[in-house]
């Protein structure tokens, strides 16, 4: 036994001596970020450029979620929690990503052409890179002139002060944006206000019932919640309020 313990330590006596060694042979890539005098014109346009692009980069996630069906759809799911009374269920995690899922469902046929029209074409080095977001702009543009209100698209081009456009093609993008987000706004709330009010009548009913039998300092909220779950589950609120939200984006 003691000789096995010996040769045990001396086992550990090597490695722990070696390790240094091991760790020393190891190289680390160094990094270096630095700001230097550009020496050129081209070299400071260059250093803009880069700097230009991890912007977008940075906004890209934000720019993307505001041009997509995601808006509408994250707060109807997100008024539909808080018509029910359950101000935490479902958490905050299900809701957008039930939404994210719901998107990239909604608009698999737009990605669907930039994927053919514009990503596959610049991959293959078909076109430019300015010719490959110019067709991914075509698709994104149809699906978001679906969903613009002409009221909203009218308010920005009053706003831009540009010439009234001819056809959709005049419309600039920097105007078809914000007039899409708001029409998105406005029926995601139209929508919500419907939701709201098969539950509303609920509450009233359970407030009038407490206040007849005297029971007014308990809380309507809860003895109205469980019948709007069974309500809820009842009608299958969840497949009724995904088939409307998918079936209002086809249209």
């Amino acid at each position: 036994m003691i000789k096995k313990f010996k040769k045990i330590l001396g086992l550990l006596g090597l490695y722990i001596l070696a390790t240094p060694m091991t760790h020393a042979a190891i190289s680390l890539p160094n990094i270096n970020i630095s700001m230097q005098n550009a020496s050129t014109p081209q070299e400071f346009t260059q250093g803009v450029q880069v700097l230009i692009m991890l912007t977008i980069l940075t906004l890209a996630p934000s720019i993307i979620i505001m041009t997509t069906a995601f808006i509408r759809i994250v707060i109807v799911l997100s008024l539909t929690r808080q018509a029910i009374g359950t101000a935490s269920l479902p958490p905050n995690q299900v809701i957008v990503g039930l939404a994210l899922i719901l998107t990239f469902f909604v608009m698999s046929p737009t990605f669907s052409k930039i994927n053919e029209t514009a990503y596959q074409p610049y991959m293959k080095n078909m076109i430019t890179q300015q010719q490959a977001l110019d067709n991914a702009l075509v698709p994104m543009r149809d699906f978001m002139f679906k969903q613009t209100h002409e009221s909203e698209l009218a308010l920005f081009v009053k706003l831009a002060k540009i010439q009234k456009p001819k056809n959709k093609n005049d419309v600039p993008t920097y105007v078809l944006i914000p007039s899409f987000v708001l029409s998105e706004l406005k029926t995601a709330f139209k929508i919500g206000f419907v939701i709201f009010l098969p539950f509303l009548v609920i509450d009233l009913v359970v407030a009038s019932i407490l206040v007849s039998m005297g029971m007014m300092f308990l809380p309507p909220t809860t003895i109205a919640m469980p019948f709007k779950l069974i309500m809820f589950v009842m009608v299958d609120g969840w497949f009724l309020i995904t088939k409307s939200l998918i079936e209002g984006f086809a249209t």
